[in-house]
């Protein structure tokens, strides 16, 4: 074994207080008034999709992020869905997204039978790049009059110009970039040439909560900003994720379809459209109301995991990923680039065997079987990445 190897691993040891034993990549921490809610809930007998904390949950999140609503889901995948639907996604149309993502950002897309097209990110941000964005777009897109059928009528103006991918006849209905690790990605700059193209922004947020882009919250530039609350985000509800809107009016729509679109009577079964079951249940929202009380105490944990980091990779002449310029971001996965694939593995392979978990980054989307034969640009940072990239444990626990 290298001695770096060893000197990383009586690091890490040391900075969780972990002599000998299991040290995960990321688990959560319940210290505050998560047991006192819970008990709240089950004592009250609303444990599923009705109860006061689902409302109290998105009042807070709302306020937290300064979005104009929230809308709590059942996990961040179905809130993914639910907004490419509300900007107008449907089946045989194209939504642009980078091949750097975890797989419920492609699946989300497929679910509403639209096609991926994967470009390339950015090596500061790990997010999609807006250089790659304006190249493709200004090489294979077109805007053109198109007659839109009723159902664009509720999300777009019907008169406006549609982007259309000359090579596929396809129009483009939404750009998902995503805020890789926590790390904002340059959303203005993406927003910015998709309006030009009149492309709707859709922002996968899922693991930026608590990151903040020129003093703005990550999930609040978009049409639709979305989080996610699995059990190793920043902040658990164990399974969940939020809408974030700026748009009012979206929101209602978003709270109707999450809710079978059944339309409120005192006794009656109406639905007015094709709804969803994607309701939060209250016991899950009592989870995160308290998580999200001592959400300031978690960033300040993980930003001194993150410092530490920095620091002992910097003398180790080891590239650990900082937070991009302009942005305050919530480190929720630490991370480094190691020289190539081969030490990145021996690397993995060391570190998983002295028990602390690391890993890989995730297997470029256009790389797996049910989305390589969707378009991609030359994704020359994306392989670089993958091919180097390591998660390093990122628990918010450091004292």
């Amino acid at each position: 074994m290298e001695p770096k190897f060893n000197d990383i691993i009586k690091f890490i040891r040391e900075k969780y207080n972990t002599p000998e034993g299991f040290i995960p990549l990321h688990s959560p921490f319940f210290g505050g008034n998560e047991k006192k809610y819970l008990e709240e809930c089950i004592d009250s007998s609303f444990v599923s999709s009705v109860g006061k904390f689902v409302d109290l949950f998105e009042e807070k999140i709302a306020e937290y992020t300064g979005a104009k609503k929230a809308v709590a889901c059942v996990n961040g995948t179905n809130a993914l869905q639910i907004a490419l639907i509300l900007v107008g996604v449907e089946r045989d149309t194209e939504v642009i997204t980078q091949p750097l993502t975890f797989i419920a950002t492609a699946n989300a897309i497929r679910y509403c039978g639209a096609n991926p097209v994967f470009l390339d990110v950015d090596l500061d941000t790990l997010g999609l790049s807006p250089m790659a964005l304006k190249n493709w777009l200004s090489n294979n897109v077109e805007l053109r009059k198109i007659i839109l059928n009723d159902i664009h009528t509720n999300y777009q103006n019907k008169s406006q110009l549609q982007p259309l991918n000359i090579k596929t006849g396809k129009r483009i209905t939404a750009c998902v970039p995503m805020h890789t690790f926590g790390h904002p990605a340059r959303i203005d700059e993406i927003i910015k040439i998709c309006n030009d193209y009149n492309i709707p922004v859709v922002e996968d947020a899922a693991e930026s909560l608590g990151s903040y882009y020129k003093g703005q919250h990550t999930g609040t530039f978009g049409k639709i900003g979305v989080l996610s609350f699995n059990g190793n985000k920043i902040l658990t509800t164990g399974g969940g994720g939020m809408l974030l809107f700026m748009d009012e009016i979206l929101a209602k729509k978003a709270k109707h379809l999450t809710t079978q679109a059944k339309l409120p009577h005192p006794w009656e079964f109406a639905h007015d459209e094709i709804g969803y079951n994607y309701r939060m249940p209250n016991i899950n929202a009592a989870l995160g109301l308290a998580q999200l009380e001592q959400l300031p105490q978690f960033l300040k944990s993980k930003r001194k995991i993150a410092s530490f980091y920095c620091d002992f990779f910097d003398s180790l002449s080891m590239i650990f990923i900082k937070e991009p310029p302009n942005s305050s971001s919530n480190y929720w996965l630490n991370s480094i680039l190691l020289q190539n694939h081969e030490e990145r593995d021996e690397f993995l392979k060391i570190m998983n065997e002295n028990e602390i978990m690391t890993r890989p980054v995730w297997n470029l989307m256009n790389t797996l079987d049910m989305f390589r034969f969707y378009e991609t640009d030359q994704l020359v940072n994306s392989y670089n990445i993958a091919e180097k990239l390591v998660n390093l444990p990122s628990s918010p626990i450091i004292k």
